[in-house]
Formats: structure tokens, sequence, C-alpha cells
């Protein structure tokens, strides 16, 4: 990067989602950087990468055709990469033994300020980019191994296990499998749950519904309205309304969800 010119990133990710969450958070944890591109796969980020020349690419490690891996190995020592991972256990240690930085999804505040620091320190000392081919390599293999046994890294992630909501003077993490439901109220979302003996609880979260849907497993929550997320399981009936409608009662709640016309054919079989 050149004296006086703003740093610039390019974020690679087959999930807009996760694209436009990440460079939000980047926005407030770092203003001065500018994201300049945001390619959907690791072919167009090479591509983009040589159309812009960024000084930081964002990589999501497993993405369709050419992988966050290989796009690295691509790109070389030019730019200063950073892995965005929904790995298992094994890929992060690898990271962890390389001279790579990495985030895992999803992706927390605190970890990306540490990841901005220590690029902002490297931009700074004027530092090459240090990538250890052998490591690439490995990565690469190992997604290789996965996809031919029929398990591919899930590309938004792994599902949710708790929410961080502070209650009174304390910080609560709440399971996610205690969780009834979830309710986008203006700039929060309320989260209903059932907490000590069965007790239904309360909370608001500062983190917006549309970014806690793709971290929730669609097994087990279903998104009944544009502004509620329920858990299937604490679904006790499901009535019919008017004009294409339908409500659900939950277990030991009194609260009842409205279904709007979108999500009705999610309950077609009752």
């Amino acid at each position: 990067m050149s004296g006086g010119r703003l740093p610039t990133a390019l974020i690679a990710d087959d999930e807009p989602l996760l694209r436009s969450g990440l460079a939000r958070l980047l926005g407030l944890a770092w203003p001065a950087l500018e994201v300049i591109a945001q390619p959907r796969n690791g072919r167009e980020a090479v591509e983009q990468f040589e159309l812009h020349r960024p000084d930081i690419c964002f990589l999501d490690v497993h993405m369709p055709g050419m992988s966050g891996v290989e796009a690295a190995r691509a790109i070389g020592r030019r730019a200063h990469l950073v892995f965005v991972t929904a790995y298992d256990q094994y890929a992060v240690q690898a990271f962890e033994q390389g001279a790579l930085d990495y985030l895992v999804k999803p992706v927390e505040p605190a970890r990306l300020a540490d990841t901005v620091a220590r690029l902002q320190e490297r931009l700074r000392a004027a530092e090459p980019a240090a990538h250890t081919e052998a490591l690439l390599q490995q990565l690469a293999v190992h997604i290789q191994a996965r996809m031919k046994e029929g398990r591919p890294e899930p590309a938004a992630g792994p599902a949710l296990r708790w929410v961080r909501a502070s209650i009174g003077e304390s910080l609560r993490l709440i399971p996610v499998e205690e969780i009834d439901y979830l309710r986008s109220d203006e700039k929060y979302t309320l989260v209903a749950w059932r907490g000590d003996a069965g007790r239904p609880g309360e909370a608001l979260i500062r983190t917006p519904l549309k970014e806690l849907v793709p971290q929730l497993d669609a097994s087990e929550f279903a998104q009944v309205h544009r502004s509620t997320v329920v858990n299937l399981r604490a679904i006790s009936h499901v009535t019919r309304g008017d004009n294409e409608t339908a409500e659900i009662h939950l277990r030991g709640r009194p609260e009842v969800l409205r279904v709007s016309r979108s999500y009705l054919h999610l309950f077609r079989q009752m």
C-alpha cells in the first residue's frame, strides 16, 4: 500500500448475507478500509483481484468451483489473506499452526478486531504477505478429500449454538435449543426462551433477525413471518385463519404467533 492511500479489501463468499455482514462489521472495526469488490466464488475472486489489486483478501474457504484456498494460491504473496471458515477443528488447527489469519463463522466482532489490528500493523510495517504454500496445499487436499467422501463443508457456517443476551446486570448465554421463537423488534431481536425450570423468559439482543436466520438449523427452526422465526419443537398446534393465514400456539406460552401468507405452505399438511 503506497503512502497516503487508503487500504482496500476484497470479500469473497458465495453467501450474499455473509458477504454483506462481514462488510458491515469491517466498516465498524476499520472505517478507513474500503471494500472494493465482493465476488461470489474463487474464480471471481482471482479475476477481481487482478482488476483491483486490493491490499487484503477475505476468502471463504469453501466456495463452488474454485475454493478459497485455490484462489489464495493464485493470488500468492501479492495480498494479505484472511480465510473465513466454517471448517472443522482439523482445519482450524492447521490455520493456527501456519502463518495464515482466519475467522470462524459466525464472525465475532472481538475476533475481527484482533485480525484488523494485525493487518493494520503489517500494512504500517510494509511487511510482505506471509503465506505458507505447503499449508495451502495441505488445505486444498483436505477440501478435495472431504468432497470425494460426500461430506462437503457447510457453506453457511456451523449452526448457532447459543445467543448472548444482556439481562439486567448479567450476560446470559441462551442455548439455541431453549429458544421458543425470535421476533424482530425495530433495531433489536426479541429472544423468547425456556429459562430455569422451564419458565418462559425474554431478552432483547442487538443482532438483527436477518443475520440470525442463516445460522439456525433449518430442520429445527422455521421462518413463519418476515419478522418471526419459531422453534418447531415449541409448537403446540396451528390453527387456520381467514385470508390464507394461520396462527401458531406454543407449548406453555400464552403468545400466539401469526403465520403470514408467504409462509403458510409450511403448514399445508396439517
